[in-house]
């Protein structure tokens, strides 16, 4: 019998498979969160075992050393084909998040993904993004197209209805894909489980404290929890008010903050 999750499942891998017939050349991001290391399963699912594309995690030497270890561990076992980038030159010159974190956000991740993109003339990026994560992002499009430099105009995005995608676009049109747009944060947990998937263990309490979404060091916080295992993340998650993102601080920055960073072509 098809389940709920089945048909999440379904539809993520068919857009995964349309990405990689129909866009040029295409790579994928990997944050080391939950939902791309979903993301990740799904295209092993979708091209029966291996991810036929470059997985980019963008460096900014702020992560937190368990998702560096994570990382290392699991492009080693999944053989996945890794490119890892970073703006050394901002970080020689002293970049931080103590310089205002859209600042560090834009220097950090924003520039060096841009040249990545630029470098291995990557047409098409494939991002765990979720509408139900951030407000911003509920703007989005499942096949989102940016201008020749990755920026994004949130008001001239392509209509879709009943998943039908548009990927035909003029020449020097970037895109992104988005094959979680329409999953759940509880969603992306129950989806953990049912598949053993791995994930960082900073996603599980520690002395009564546990990281409920990934990012920089001096830039992410914990929430209150107890929850020691997949299910009991799961059983917290049905009755919490707290925000996904409540321990991200460039969320917090300015009210428009992250539209601001995601229009200069921010994940």
């Amino acid at each position: 019998m098809s389940t709920d999750l089945d048909a999440l499942e379904s539809q993520s891998i068919f857009i995964l498979r349309e990405a990689f017939n129909r866009i040029d050349k295409v790579a994928m991001l990997w944050s080391i969160g939950k939902d791309s290391n979903v993301l990740l399963w799904l295209a092993r699912k979708a091209f029966f075992g291996h991810v036929p594309f470059p997985v980019v995690h963008v460096d900014t030497s702020y992560k937190i050393p368990e998702m560096i270890a994570f990382r290392d561990r699991v492009a080693k076992e999944w053989n996945l084909p890794l490119i890892i980038g970073g703006n050394q030159q901002a970080l020689k010159d002293g970049m931080h998040p103590s310089r205002g974190r859209v600042t560090c956000c834009s220097a950090l991740k924003t520039e060096p993904l841009k040249q990545i993109i630029h470098d291995n003339g990557f047409t098409g990026v494939i991002v765990g993004i979720r509408r139900d994560e951030e407000g911003t992002r509920a703007k989005e499009r499942v096949f989102s197209p940016r201008n020749e430099t990755a920026e994004w105009d949130f008001k001239d995005q392509p209509p879709e209805f009943w998943d039908q995608f548009k990927t035909d676009f003029a020449p020097g049109t970037h895109l992104r894909i988005h094959p979680l747009l329409h999953w759940g944060e509880l969603d992306i947990w129950r989806y953990i489980e049912r598949e053993n998937i791995p994930v960082v263990d900073l996603y599980f309490a520690k002395n009564g404290r546990r990281y409920r979404s990934l990012g920089c060091a001096p830039c992410t916080g914990t929430v209150a929890s107890t929850a020691v295992t997949v299910a009991e993340i799961i059983e917290e998650l049905r009755t919490t008010r707290v925000s996904e993102r409540s321990g991200r601080a460039q969320d917090k920055e300015s009210e428009d903050a992250f539209e601001r960073l995601r229009s200069q072509g921010y994940m």
